[in-house]
């Protein structure tokens, strides 16, 4: 029911199809979040015609108001959804991040390019202890409790196809101290996920990398993840070897990472998004990522370009009539003026974070089909040509 075939190796980047009950999942591939089981602007039947073959639901927000209990009556997420296309659910872990060193530090799994003097610490609204997480809801404010056994529990009720294992992630800013304490606690956690998991072949479970920008955290916590039985293998955490370096930093740590990890199992970037980041990892062996950008950027009126952000608000859009990117094909393009778009959004039409989704969504997985043809052709100069030539 599920397997994983390499189709196409060119150095370390490589080609493949991911079988699932639910159907095939070509790599590498982008995965939509749909954070509360909804694409925020699209439906999930236009993102399957855009090129979209599989989609991540955030376990996080079904897990605080126990709404997986629901879903479990519901017959899980592919009917309660209505959908019969493949479906991840991620942990919880990075939102208990989020909520915790990520809200304390001010940061997210990449390091901003600031001073550490200049960085204000908040206070921390999750307490990590070896059992789990406690923290308050975001929601209503209740205490909550998640360990490995209740992620994983609640992720095999809402019954994906492919679920994670509960980690902890951590901030860009953690001492080698705190990361190496914690990396003990996450492999803890994820022989307790497996545990939880239990026997079935209705779901298969992806192991967290962690370590943060640390070269031999990162090469341990490899080895002793890829010595487990799990499916496939997610790389989560944080990057960046000093503040505003994380570019040079996530390319390092891929390359050391996959180093101790088997070929013959996926490899999935949890949170990173980025065009140019999507390229240069792809092409150093990642198969599948997941990232909220493309429907953020669109709540935000960012559009993505082969010429980099546009932010659609800008005055100088105001009686601009050429579309986002003379080079897209997506139907915003082929219809629709910079003009009518700065119009939409500066009145915050809804139809205006529609069309950005679709065009935003559309241009990351056109990106994953022609990284898969470069990789195929064994040749990424031009891929790196037209997407990279302008710093963005």
């Amino acid at each position: 029911m599920f397997k994983f075939e390499v189709k196409k190796e060119s150095g370390r980047a490589r080609t493949g199809i991911l079988h699932t009950p639910h159907g095939e999942i070509k790599t590498p591939g982008f995965v939509p979040v749909a954070t509360k089981g909804a694409l925020k602007g699209m439906g999930f039947e236009r993102a399957k015609e855009l090129g979209a073959d599989v989609f991540m639901v955030n376990t996080f927000h079904f897990y605080c108001k126990k709404e997986y209990e629901t879903v479990k009556k519901m017959g899980g997420l592919h009917k309660f959804l209505d959908v019969n296309f493949p479906l991840m659910t991620d942990s919880g872990g990075f939102q208990v991040f989020s909520l915790g060193f990520g809200y304390e530090h001010g940061v997210g799994k990449i390091a901003p390019n600031i001073s550490e003097k200049d960085n204000k610490k908040k206070k921390n609204l999750v307490k990590i202890e070896e059992n789990g997480a406690i923290f308050s809801s975001p929601f209503d404010g209740s205490k909550v409790e998640i360990t490995p056994e209740s992620s994983i529990d609640a992720q095999k009720k809402m019954g994906a196809d492919i679920i994670f294992a509960f980690d902890e992630c951590t901030s860009p800013l953690a001492s080698y101290k705190y990361q190496k304490e914690s990396l003990k606690r996450t492999h803890q956690w994820a022989e307790r996920s497996l545990e939880a998991l239990g026997k079935t072949r209705k779901q298969v479970m992806m192991g967290i990398v962690q370590g943060g920008k640390f070269e031999d955290l990162r090469r341990e916590s490899a080895r002793f993840i890829a010595s487990l039985p799990f499916f496939g293998f997610g790389i989560g955490g944080s990057f960046g070897e000093s503040f505003g370096d994380s570019k040079s930093s996530m390319s390092s740590v891929l390359e050391t990472i996959f180093e101790e990890l088997p070929k013959e199992k996926p490899r999935h970037l949890l949170g990173i998004g980025e065009p140019e980041n999507l390229i240069e990892s792809a092409l150093r062996g990642v198969d599948l990522f997941d990232c909220v950008i493309p429907t953020r950027f669109a709540r935000h009126g960012t559009a993505l370009t082969r010429k980099g952000r546009i932010n659609i608000k800008a005055s100088c859009y105001r009686e601009d009539k050429n579309p986002l990117d003379k080079s897209c094909s997506c139907n915003v393009c082929r219809r629709y003026k910079k003009s009518y778009l700065h119009h939409l959004v500066k009145n915050k039409e809804i139809y205006g974070i529609m069309l950005l989704t679709e065009h935003n969504l559309h241009f990351v997985l056109h990106l994953m089909e022609k990284i898969r043809e470069a990789i195929e052709k064994g040749d990424s100069s031009e891929l790196k040509k037209e997407y990279l030539s302008n710093p963005r």
